[in-house]
């Protein structure tokens, strides 16, 4: 310490005991709980940790001091337009929650921490963009939200910045890009309709053949199929049934001549 430090300090306790009792509502200050305060004694920094929570001392007139909200914070990452690692041009927007882990970097190393965080935010968001293709944008928000964290608890760990959880909220596609893919969607189901209802009528055509088989196989078969169907018309409430006509009652009457 100086000279001239220790001779400002020397006349800071003097004004202290000559306005005695009236300088401790000045020189005493309080901090909540989820605050600490960073003390500067003639433009350097205080030897030892944050102050608070609680009551700490200032001398008038060579002390002041910072205080930091130690509470998480949220900010939404302002829409931001990059191109994809498919060359697809989107416009994605976030959410970053972050606190201070380290109040006194907070202070003495960076100007702005807040400003400093959102603008890192935005860079960083457009950068990730540019690594990944359209699906995974759209598929796994997640694993580029973690991504995205990371980097960012990275690059603000010197500031005393703790970046605890980015969300990624929306991903917006040009209109045109949009309908080009709702005509993709809608040929692709189409497409897989028609192969089921192929599949369909390929298993239906399979099975009557195999019907035909086994009545051309087996003419009981025929005759059993003609009872169940006189069976099921005598169950329902019809007032007109109409009996089918085997054909080898047909063929027994064509073959009988009318005598002479």
């Amino acid at each position: 310490m100086g000279c001239i430090e220790i001779s400002a300090t020397i006349g800071s306790v003097l004004l202290l005991i000559l306005t005695f009792p009236f300088s401790l509502f000045f020189c005493f200050k309080v901090v909540q709980e989820y605050e600490r305060a960073v003390i500067f004694r003639l433009g350097r920094l205080r030897k030892g940790e944050a102050r608070g929570p609680g009551t700490f001392f200032v001398l008038p007139c060579i002390d002041n001091y910072s205080k930091v909200d130690l509470r998480t914070v949220s900010f939404d990452v302002p829409a931001q337009e990059a191109l994809t690692k498919d060359s697809v041009t989107v416009t994605v927007d976030a959410v970053v929650y972050y606190r201070i882990e380290n109040p006194l970097y907070a202070i003495v190393k960076v100007t702005d921490y807040g400003h400093s965080t959102k603008l890192l935010s935005m860079t960083t968001l457009r950068n990730i963009m540019g690594t990944k293709n359209l699906s995974e944008l759209l598929s796994d928000r997640e694993s580029i939200s973690h991504s995205m964290q990371s980097v960012l608890d990275i690059a603000t760990d010197p500031w005393g910045v703790k970046v605890e959880r980015v969300e990624i909220k929306d991903v917006s596609l040009p209109v045109q890009l949009q309908r080009a893919m709702a005509a993709e969607a809608e040929a692709t189901r189409e497409a897989r309709a028609k192969v089921i209802a192929a599949e369909g009528e390929m298993k239906a055509s399979r099975a009557l053949k195999e019907a035909s088989d086994v009545i051309s196989e087996n003419p009981a078969a025929l005759q059993l199929r003609y009872l169940q169907t006189l069976n099921t018309i005598s169950a329902e409430k019809n007032s007109t049934i109409v009996f089918p006509l085997p054909m080898d009652l047909l063929a027994a009457f064509k073959t009988t001549r009318p005598r002479s």
